[in-house]
């Protein structure tokens, strides 16, 4: 009784271990070959993919099973898979029959689950003892895995023929669309594979496959699943010829997101299929023009401007994998000089301080602040302009007047808050220069700041209208928290008006007469050395940013916004449907009586105009600009009290501008009108009238430190000084430290060589009035 008592244990404990065993004999994971990687669109469409690691198209696991697909497995693979537990008996049962009948193995009696283990136990031999072990693990995976997820694991991991593996990656290498897009009689041709991969060779076992796939829509019509009309058409379609390419439609951002995320392999994207093909498109075919002029790198990025969602995304013109000509950089996210694109950053921040208005003069005049001297694109001054003209225009030397006036450290402290993460630096280092390329940034934050500009004009669109939010490319993934915006609605409006104004390329330039015309606000920007070129418009739906330029940094002639970035700018807008460009925020804007020729307050003595603000800003700049004069009653001459009767004069209101800005200003305007001389018997009265000063420097300005080169033959160079005189033929006086240098005529320049050391220029004309300078030469 003991023994036998003892073997009942030891069974027991056999019969235990060995069900403990085949629990635990279950591969974990499963399947553990290395995937491939794939880039996805919005819809599920394949962007891009890049082969696993071990040679094979194999996606990852993931991807939903259509239930044709499912039909049409279990139909030709295993008919009773919905009722049976990993093995099915009756399958069994006709085997052993019909191998013992034939004395060889003519049927296996694997199930979709037994061939699932099979899968996962790759390289095993095909004899009785495996078998033996897949019906019990099979029975082990019905305990663990639902039936749909046994399907989905087989139809990720089956064999399709050749290198691919999985039903999904056997959609888009033999019919080029998804799974669930696959007619019935490819999803029949998938079905089969499976059991015979080799069928699908290209030139062998074509008929042989064509049968099988026939035979299965055949058994697919008898069961209900296909009409007689249905099944008359799927027979008609021809099994596919040799595997397809599959797309590569954004292999820089597939290669980014990989390289920032090495363990994801699935990556589902916000990208719009169509809209990636048509930016793809639009950039392949400009670079060709580009190329020729040794350009050879572009970039660009569509915006959703109502959730932020990046809808198409060009890494570059080409992809390389050896890096030719910088082909396998991804542009949109590396730094590069800004050029003029942050301007209206500038100016719509500017607005909201009360600091200009839209038609506020800014001096456009030699300028120099410490060693710094910036200058327009055309080398050219004009005296004076207003704001929004100084941004339609992209001039330099008013956007560093505005910058000194606002404050490098304001507006640093801005653009961090805004986004720009490539400001490494701190702020003294970009110095005046931060708005004219002297910081980099990319494409993808240029295309997110002028995407929350488009936003922040429209704010009934979103329900937080004054905040700044994150760019959108995954599109599962939560969305980032907002954070407040420093831009008004008002601001941001007024700034994307101002931008209508920006001159367009080629026959774009005659945008305003055609009805048909898409309404973009648009800025352009160029770095310094001609490396980087910009582009970036935007209207009520699209924000669309483009770079152009080698990725290497070479610089070339030419290489502007306006003539390499534009036209693809321009092209690409076409691509998309037409929108509207922005209602007018009204409630959030304000009417301001301005002079009309400076667009100052009207301090009144000029004409006036409505001009509109911010509504929370509080501009109270009175013109400086303005004055009245007191003319004599027969000619063009100035009076005062001190030299004519007051009944006898006749009152005027002038504009008259610094003698500097009414040097070039008058250059520009025909119609502008020197202030007029006193009449000679009042100049002897005359009292010196304060700003109303005839003479002034244009260089050097106040305590400017200037530094002489030695030129090629080793000799010490000469510094030019220049003024000008409100009187045409006046004659300037020059002294140096007291000492008399000479005197000019009209064209008032005067060379000087200076020993290193502080100095005194000082100025006078002929009627006593006189300016002075001082200014440092710098030593070696």
């Amino acid at each position: 009784m003991l023994l036998q008592h003892r073997r009942k244990w030891a069974i027991g404990l056999l019969l235990l271990a060995a069900c403990i065993g085949i629990w635990r004999s279950l591969p974990t994971p499963l399947f553990s070959a290395p995937p491939s990687t794939i880039l996805l669109a919005r819809d599920e469409s394949l962007l891009g993919a890049r082969i696993a690691a071990d040679g094979q198209w194999r996606f990852p696991a993931g991807a939903s099973v259509p239930e044709k697909f499912r039909i049409a497995l279990v139909t030709y693979e295993d008919k009773r898979f919905s009722f049976h537990l990993g093995i099915d008996p009756l399958a069994l049962a006709r085997a052993v029959r019909l191998n013992f009948a034939q004395g060889h193995t003519v049927s296996g009696a694997s199930t979709i689950t037994m061939q699932t283990i099979r899968l996962a136990r790759e390289s095993q031999q095909r004899n009785y003892l495996n078998k033996t072990v897949e019906m019990l693990l099979a029975l082990r995976l019905e305990m663990q895995y639902s039936k749909q997820e046994i399907i989905e694991l087989y139809a990720a991991n089956a064999p399709f023929g050749g290198n691919v593996v999985g039903l999904e990656a056997a959609a888009w290498r033999y019919f080029g669309r998804d799974p669930k897009r696959l007619s019935w009689a490819e999803i029949c041709t998938l079905a089969v594979l499976p059991n015979s991969p080799a069928l699908i060779h290209p030139g062998r076992n074509r008929d042989l496959l064509l049968k099988k796939r026939n035979r299965l829509l055949q058994s697919l019509h008898e069961t209900g699943q296909l009409s007689e009309m249905d099944l008359r058409l799927a027979l008609l379609e021809a099994i596919p010829q040799q595997p397809l390419a599959l797309p590569q439609l954004a292999p820089h951002l597939l290669d980014t997101l990989h390289a920032n995320a090495p363990q994801t392999y699935r990556f589902k994207t916000t990208l719009d299929a169509n809209l990636q093909r048509a930016a793809t498109d639009g950039v392949r075919e400009r670079i060709k023009d580009l190329s020729r002029q040794g350009i050879h790198n572009t970039a660009a990025l569509f915006i959703d401007n109502r959730n932020f969602e990046v809808l198409a995304y060009v890494g570059n013109a080409e992809y390389s994998v050896n890096n030719e000509r910088g082909y396998a950089v991804d542009i949109v996210r590396r730094p590069r000089s800004s050029g003029s694109i942050l301007k209206p950053l500038l100016f719509a921040t500017m607005l909201d301080a009360g600091e200009i208005l839209p038609t506020t003069l800014i001096a456009d005049i030699p300028t120099q602040y410490g060693g710094y001297m910036p200058e327009n694109f055309d080398h050219q001054f004009r005296g004076a302009v207003p704001a929004q003209v100084a941004l339609s225009q992209s001039l330099n030397v008013p956007a560093v007047r505005m910058l000194k006036r606002h404050g490098v450290h304001r507006f640093y402290d801005f653009l961090k808050h805004l986004g720009m993460s490539s400001l490494t630096r701190n702020v003294d280092d970009y110095g005046l220069s931060l708005i004219l390329g002297g910081a980099e940034v990319s494409l993808w934050e240029v295309a997110h700041f002028y995407a929350n500009l488009s936003n922040l004009a429209q704010p009934g669109l979103v329900k937080h209208p004054h905040q700044y939010h994150a760019l959108r490319l995954w599109r599962d993934a939560s969305v980032a928290a907002p954070t407040n915006a420093e831009i008004s609605p008002g601001a941001a409006w007024l700034t994307l008006r101002a931008l209508l104004e920006v001159s367009r390329p080629g026959e774009e330039g005659y945008w305003k007469n055609f009805s048909s015309t898409r309404v973009i606000s648009w800025k352009t920007g160029t770095s310094w050395g001609f490396r980087d070129a910009w582009a970036v418009g935007t209207n009520s739906h699209y924000t669309i940013a483009v770079w152009s330029g080698n990725a290497t940094g070479e610089g070339r002639p030419g290489l502007t916004g306006s003539t390499a970035a534009a036209p693809l700018l321009f092209d690409l807008f076409n691509r998309v449907e037409r929108a509207n460009w922005f209602a007018t925020p009204e409630l959030y804007l304000k009417e301001l009586d301005v002079c009309k020729d400076n667009g100052f307050l009207n301090n009144g003595y000029c004409e006036t105009e409505k001009q509109l603000a911010p509504i929370n800003s509080n501009f109270s700049q009175i013109s400086p600009h303005h004055l009245r004069l007191h003319l004599d009653s027969s000619g063009p001459f100035r009076v005062h009290s001190g030299c004519e009767r007051v009944f006898a004069m006749r009152n005027e209101d002038w504009f008259s501008l610094p003698p500097t800005q009414e040097f070039y200003f008058r250059r520009h305007h025909a119609d502008y009108r020197t202030l007029p001389p006193f009449r000679k018997d009042c100049e002897s009265a005359l009292v010196a009238e304060i700003n109303q000063r005839p003479l002034d420097f244009i260089y050097p300005t106040e305590a400017a430190r200037i530094y002489i080169p030695v030129d090629f033959a080793e000799k010490k160079g000469l510094t030019v000084f220049e003024a000008v005189h409100r009187k045409r033929d006046s004659v300037i006086h020059w002294h140096l430290d007291n000492q008399y240098l000479g005197s000019t005529r009209t064209f008032h320049q005067q060379a000087l060589d200076a020993t290193p050391g502080a100095h005194v220029i000082t100025i006078v004309d002929q009627e006593g009035n006189q300016q002075s300078r001082h200014f440092e030469i710098l030593a070696e």
